[in-house]
């Protein structure tokens, strides 16, 4: 198996469209598992943006999103780029267990589907020793990016070979690098929408239609979009230390939380579609003429923000039959009922039923899917010591 690109045999009719295939797995039957690549370009210049889908199994709402993506820009003219991969993961959605998708893990060693990208600060450091002071922006730019893809490409190659997550990983981050603006779809358990953006672009909250936002810090946990943006942030701080002077490269990346999963919601993708289209109209990405019928732009609304450290998990400590008492996005004081923990064991007792009470003031995002719960079972994420943004 390869990571090369595959022509699409069927053209599409629209020319600003290219679509093409990617192999990203291969199954035991050795037939490559192949993802489509959708191009969309105007060629002109400006930013070039990437934006992928489930690639855990279940978290399906980020597809109906590109689908409503792609045919909103057919009438809108693009500055730059556009890279659409939706469905990225296809071993992890056809993993079923009954009703249920258990998409987030690698079956066969137990890797999150989102942890297997690559970054090396000390392969940054050692590129950014060798930029002189005279060099550009532009050129220490596009020199990273080669260098930064050949490493990809050497620990694809290595003798020993990689775990299936990380193959699939590093093939979706070859995509991914060469853009300035790249959006991860994902959903929450049940969950209202909520976007993870790095400290240093805490400015560009206001760039997304979306009510609540997480600030985590400028350092690599895993994740595509810290894959994404801490080379460009390692090499802007090493080179600023070196020149005492700033550089922006102009390399963003989010992770974007559309509702719960095991859901597609036609509907509340057109929204999703809106917001992202918001989004890159703020950061130069559409074309828009005052004359069109739709004008895309960020909505005005309140937005809450917090940071990761603040960004809370209630636990349980009873096992039990569960009842969730407060939805995602409801403002939650201290000391309410947020879940009643039934135990079978004590139905003919005052033990019967616990209360798990809101620790403070608190805002949840998601919560646990199920209504059977072990003791230490994650019933919720929070927002607490939340801000206006």
């Amino acid at each position: 198996m390869n990571g090369d690109l595959i022509t699409s045999k069927n053209a599409h009719s629209d020319k600003r469209l290219r679509k093409s295939y990617i192999a990203v797995a291969q199954n035991a039957s050795g037939r490559s598992l192949n993802v489509p690549i959708y191009r969309i370009s105007d060629n002109l210049p400006g930013p070039k943006v990437y934006i992928q889908s489930s690639i855990h199994g279940a978290e399906v709402q980020g597809n109906v999103v590109i689908y409503h993506l792609i045919n909103a820009l057919k009438d809108i003219q693009i500055q730059g780029e556009i890279v659409l991969v939706p469905n990225c993961n296809p071993v992890g959605t056809n993993i079923k267990a009954g009703e249920y998708t258990l998409g987030r893990f690698d079956p066969v060693n137990g890797t999150n589907w989102n942890r297997g990208y690559f970054y090396d600060k000390e392969k940054v450091q050692s590129f950014a020793d060798t930029v002189s002071a005279e060099d550009d922006e532009a050129t220490i730019k596009a020199l990273f990016r080669k260098q930064w893809q050949q490493e990809i490409e050497n620990k694809l190659e290595q003798p020993w070979g990689l775990g299936l997550a990380q193959q699939l990983n590093l093939r979706l981050q070859q995509l991914a690098f060469d853009a300035d603006y790249v959006l991860d779809l994902h959903n929450g358990p049940v969950s209202t929408r909520h976007v993870y953006i790095p400290e240093y672009a805490k400015s560009a909250a206001k760039a997304f239609s979306i009510p609540h936002c997480i600030f985590i810090p400028n350092v690599f946990a895993g994740a595509l979009d810290e894959a994404c943006f801490c080379p460009w942030w390692t090499l802007q701080e090493h080179l600023k230390n070196r020149f005492n002077q700033a550089y922006d490269f102009g390399v963003q990346a989010f992770t974007l939380e559309m509702g719960s999963q095991e859901v597609i919601d036609f509907d509340e993708g057109a929204k999703d579609a809106a917001s992202i289209l918001g989004f890159l109209a703020e950061n130069g990405g559409l074309a828009q003429k005052e004359s069109a019928d739709v004008h895309y732009a960020p909505a005005k609304m309140q937005r809450l923000g917090v940071y990761l450290r603040h960004y809370k998990t209630l636990f349980t400590d009873f096992g039990g039959m569960v009842e969730y008492c407060v939805r995602p996005g409801q403002h939650v004081k201290q000391g309410e009922v947020m879940a009643r923990v039934l135990n079978i064991d004590d139905l003919d007792n005052d033990n019967a039923m616990h209360e798990v009470k809101a620790p403070c003031d608190l805002i949840p995002m998601l919560h646990f899917p199920s209504a059977s719960v072990l003791s230490g079972t994650q019933l919720y994420k929070c927002f607490t010591e939340y801000f206006d943004v």
